[in-house]
């Protein structure tokens, strides 16, 4: 599942304080083609920041409607008058497939594949940590470094995630780029290019996004999520987009 970037300062130097906008991606990947909205909140205040963004797949292979839904909320607490802040974070959602090759795995252990329709939920996660921040002068540019405990439900309760958020505002703030990256602890299989039971013990995201800014509300661009180890994919994949923008 696509995770949307976390544009922390570029919303309070582009559109103010306050700032929620909504994003349309067009996923050109390799067998994707659907398409994927978000509402992306972020809100600052004296003791720190409160972020989330919801994610809706719609059109996913044969399914009608939405097909995935995902959510994070995150919220700061400033540390005094230190660029470091407390992070809390949850995340969780869940899905549904139609006439895919699925696995299960019997009580002695072996993995079976079966064609039918499932639906399935995202292990709820849990996340705490120490959060850095620095931004220019002119807020021109800045990122934020995170390391964070995990919590898994069911997975692993004892897991960890880095995580970097970047922005860069250019042309007097008519281009942007900005992204996230994470790197995580989670051992994972029922990969569907890998022989059954292949695992893999870390996961890497990172979607790194362009805008073309045509004022304060509508923009235009696109991402690409380079992923290792992640929705079922073992190693290396990247899958671009086509997207606008309106920020309220």
């Amino acid at each position: 599942m696509k995770k949307l970037v976390l544009i922390l300062f570029v919303t309070l130097l582009t559109f103010g304080t306050y700032a929620q906008n909504i994003q349309t991606h067009y996923d050109m990947g390799k067998d994707r083609g659907y398409l994927t909205t978000t509402v992306e909140m972020f809100r600052p205040d004296k003791t720190g920041n409160t972020f989330f963004f919801i994610d809706f797949d719609y059109g996913v292979g044969d399914m009608k409607g939405v097909s995935l839904a995902y959510m994070e909320i995150a919220r700061c607490f400033k540390l005094g008058k230190s660029p470091f802040s407390w992070h809390g974070e949850y995340n969780g959602g869940f899905g549904k497939s139609i006439d895919n090759s699925l696995f299960s795995k019997g009580s002695d252990g072996s993995y079976s594949a079966y064609t039918g329709n499932t639906a399935y939920t995202i292990n709820n996660a849990w996340l705490t940590g120490i959060d850095y921040s620095w931004n220019a002068s002119d807020f021109s540019k800045g990122f934020s470094l995170k390391a964070l405990y995990k919590n898994i439900q069911d997975k692993d309760d004892a897991s960890f995630q880095l995580t970097g958020v970047w922005y860069l505002n250019l042309l007097e703030n008519k281009v942007t780029f900005s992204g996230f990256a994470d790197f995580w602890k989670e051992e994972n299989n029922f990969f569907l290019n890998a022989p059954l039971g292949t695992t893999t013990k870390f996961v890497f995201l990172s979607e790194p996004q362009l805008w073309y800014n045509f004022n304060k509300n509508i923009s235009a661009g696109g991402e690409v999520e380079l992923a290792s180890n992640f929705a079922l994919h073992k190693g290396l994949k990247a899958c671009p987009t086509l997207a606008l923008k309106y920020t309220f």
